[in-house]
């Protein structure tokens, strides 16, 4: 009988395998025709990938075809470990949250209304940029700005 593959161990098999065929993950982006921190994400565990870019990453890296439905899968999203994040690459980001969130809501408040920036409509990119005092880190998050909007259950949309 045929074990079942869950997420976590093709994520893991994915790490393994791109690290073993010494691929990088702008390598897997580019077979696949996607944006490196989606792919990066999805093989991470956090985005559904299409079918056919599910069977280029499977076959890329020598993986089980079994693979490809749990690729293909909606996953369960943004989970980690514990709620507040150990390794020290994801604390900062939740570092400069804390310190900087309030200061950006207030701006996005102020400059586009009430609402939210969309982690579902977003694009992110990470790029190098050389600094004589050493090279910075460049993080990019390009989100839709959704307004709140108040819409009564019998469907009128004034607001009362």
């Amino acid at each position: 009988m045929l074990e079942a593959m869950n997420r976590d161990d093709i994520t893991e098999q994915v790490v393994v395998a791109r690290l073993q065929k010494g691929l990088s993950w702008q390598d897997l982006a580019e077979a696949i025709d996607r944006p490196v921190v989606w792919t990066t994400s999805a093989l991470l565990g956090q985005h559904p990938l299409p079918v056919r870019a599910a069977e280029i990453v499977v076959d890329k890296l020598g993986l089980d075809a079994a693979a490809v439905p749990v690729l293909a899968a909606v996953p369960l999203r943004g989970g980690l470990s514990s709620p507040v994040p150990t390794d020290p690459t994801i604390y900062r980001f939740y570092e400069a949250v804390q310190v900087y969130g309030p200061a950006i809501k207030e701006l996005i408040h102020e400059q586009f209304g009430d609402g939210i920036m969309s982690a579902i409509n977003m694009s992110v990119d990470v790029q190098k940029k050389p600094h004589p005092g050493g090279d910075r880190v460049v993080v990019t998050f390009d989100g839709k700005f959704l307004p709140y909007e108040w819409v009564r259950a019998d469907g009128d949309d004034r607001g009362d």
